[in-house]
C-alpha cells in the first residue's frame, strides 16, 4: 500500500496519476465528478442569463449596443486596474486612483469622439446653429482632448512622493497599456456596429460559439492536453469545436443577413427602426441541385455573398481567436490567479470573456474594410463632404457644381 502512496516522478502521465488517485480515494473521485458538473450547470445558467440580456439590448439597437460595450469596457478595466493595486502605497498616495480613472475618461472621449463624429453631424444637420456647434467642436476635439492628457500628466508629476516612484510610474504605464488593449478593441467593435449590428452579432456569436463548444466538446471526449497554460484545454474540444464554429458561421449568417434591422448600416445617432435596400451581399442567389432523384423535394438551395465571408470569419474564430485567451490565461499564471473579476457566476470577470472578442474585433474590421466590397454611393460621398469640408466650403461645393451643370446644359444645347 505504501508503494502506491509513493509520489509520481514527472515523466509519470496524468491519466495514470489520476487512476491510481481514484483506485486509492474512491471518495475524493465522485466529490470531483460532482463538482465538475455542478461547475457546468452554473456556467450555463450564466450563459443563458447573459444570452436573454444581450437579445434584449440588440433589439433596442445600435445605440443600446454601444452602451453596453462601453460598460463592459469600464468594468474589464476595473478588473485589470485591480490587479497591480497595493492597499498599503494606495492609502499613501490619496487621488492616484482617481488619475488613473481620469485617463480613462479622457481616453474614452477622445477614441469615441472620433468614431461617431459622422453621426454626430448626421443627428444635428437639420438645425443650423447646433450644426455649426457640432463642427466646432469636432474640428477642435483632438486638441481639447490632448490638452486633457496634458493636464493629467502634470498631474501625475504633481503627486509623485519619495518611496513610491517606482510603484506610481508601474501603475502610470499600466495604465496606458490598458487604455491602448481596452481602447483599441472597444473603438473597432463600434466601428463594426454602426457598419451594421451583423458585423457585431456574427463574429461575437461565434466567439461564444466556439467557447461553448470547445467547452462541451472537451467535457465529454477531451483527453489530450492541448496546450499548458490552459491545461482544461483539449485538442479535441479545440477541433470539434473548430468544426461547430465553421458550420455555425455559413449557417447563422444566413439568417442574419435576411433582417435589415441587423444589416442596414446606421448614419446617424438615432434609436428608430432602420430599413435601406440590402446590399449585394444581403441578396440571396439561387443554385439549382442536380443530380438527386426526382422525388427530392429540393431542388434549389439559396446562398448569401455574405456567407462566404461568414466561413473567413468562423475560421479566424476557431483557429486564431482563442489564443486570445491563451494569452489571457499565461497573463493570470504571471499574476497567480484563476480569474480576473467575479461579476460571472462559473466564468470568472468580464475580462475572461472579452479575451478573444478583443482579437476578434479588430480582425472583422480590418477584413471588412480590406475584403468586403463597398459600394460608392451618392450617400457616401455626401457623408464624406459633411465630414471633411466645412461649412464654408460646401456652400463653394454647391455653388461650383451649379456652375457645372449650367455649362454642360448650354453645350448640349
Amino acid at each position: 500500500m505504501q508503494d502506491h502512496l509513493i509520489p509520481s516522478s514527472p515523466s509519470t502521465p496524468t491519466r495514470i496519476r489520476r487512476r491510481r488517485t481514484q483506485e486509492i480515494f474512491p471518495e475524493l473521485s465522485k466529490v470531483d465528478e460532482q463538482n465538475k458538473y455542478r461547475s457546468m450547470w452554473i456556467r450555463t445558467y450564466s450563459s443563458l442569463w447573459m444570452l436573454i440580456s444581450i437579445i434584449i439590448i440588440l433589439y433596442l439597437g445600435h445605440l443600446y449596443i454601444c452602451a453596453m460595450v462601453v460598460v463592459i469596457q469600464i468594468i474589464m478595466t476595473f478588473e485589470l486596474f485591480n490587479l497591480l493595486r497595493r492597499p498599503d502605497e494606495d492609502r499613501c498616495l490619496p487621488g492616484f486612483r482617481l488619475l488613473n480613472w481620469y485617463f480613462f475618461f479622457t481616453g474614452m472621449l477622445f477614441v469615441y469622439g472620433r468614431i461617431l463624429s459622422q453621426q454626430l453631424v448626421n443627428t444635428v444637420t437639420s438645425d443650423e446653429f447646433s450644426y455649426k456647434l457640432v463642427g466646432k467642436v469636432i474640428k477642435y476635439q483632438m486638441v481639447f482632448c490632448y490638452f486633457l492628457y496634458i493636464s493629467g500628466l502634470v498631474w501625475f508629476i504633481l503627486t509623485l512622493k519619495k518611496r513610491t516612484y517606482k510603484y506610481q510610474f508601474g501603475q502610470y504605464a499600466w495604465t496606458h497599456m490598458i487604455l491602448f488593449v481596452v481602447f483599441t478593441q472597444s473603438s473597432f467593435t463600434v466601428a463594426n456596429i454602426f457598419e451594421g449590428i451583423f458585423w457585431f452579432l456574427l463574429p461575437a456569436s461565434l466567439i461564444a460559439m466556439n467557447d461553448v463548444a470547445a467547452y462541451f466538446f472537451g467535457f465529454f471526449f477531451g483527453k489530450t492536453p492541448l496546450i499548458k497554460l490552459s491545461p482544461k484545454k483539449t485538442w479535441e474540444g479545440f477541433i470539434g469545436a473548430s468544426i461547430a464554429t465553421i458550420i455555425t458561421a455559413f449557417l447563422f449568417a444566413n439568417v442574419l443577413g435576411r433582417f435589415q434591422w441587423l444589416t442596414c448600416p446606421r448614419k446617424d445617432l438615432s434609436t428608430g427602426w432602420l430599413q435601406c435596400d440590402p446590399g449585394p451581399l444581403f441578396k440571396p442567389e439561387y443554385y439549382s441541385i442536380t443530380g438527386w432523384p426526382q422525388w427530392f423535394p429540393l431542388k434549389e438551395i439559396s446562398i448569401l455573398p455574405v456567407q462566404w465571408h461568414a466561413l473567413c470569419l468562423g475560421l479566424f474564430a476557431s483557429i486564431i481567436a482563442p489564443f486570445g485567451g491563451f494569452f489571457a490565461s499565461g497573463f493570470k499564471r504571471a499574476f497567480k490567479i484563476k480569474d480576473f473579476g467575479y461579476y460571472i457566476p462559473g466564468h470568472g470577470g468580464f475580462t475572461d470573456r472579452m479575451d478573444c472578442q478583443m482579437v476578434m474585433a479588430i480582425f472583422v474590421y480590418i477584413y471588412y474594410q480590406s475584403f468586403v466590397p463597398q459600394d460608392c454611393s451618392v450617400e457616401m460621398i455626401l457623408d464624406q463632404i459633411v465630414r471633411n469640408l466645412s461649412f464654408e466650403d460646401q456652400k463653394a461645393l454647391y455653388y461650383r457644381l451649379g456652375q457645372m451643370f449650367r455649362q454642360r446644359q448650354l453645350e448640349n444645347y
